[in-house]
């Protein structure tokens, strides 16, 4: 099932990432253990499958 940019946005939180800015539709977040940087698009609607599994790619979850 889909992920929603605010769900997310928590799991990153969940996982040590912190929100470092945010720049119209999109958020920046960053983990300082890793220094692992992610950029979530920030909208009502649900995240495709693809972008999905990017981000948690870029954020080295999986």
């Amino acid at each position: 099932m889909p992920m929603t940019s605010r769900e997310m946005i928590s799991y990153l939180k969940k996982n040590g990432f912190e929100v470092i800015s945010q720049n119209g539709s999109h958020v920046k977040m960053s983990n300082p253990l890793t220094g692992k940087t992610v950029i979530v698009p920030y909208h009502c609607k649900d995240l495709k499958k693809g972008m999905e599994q990017a981000i948690l790619k870029q954020a080295g979850l999986k």
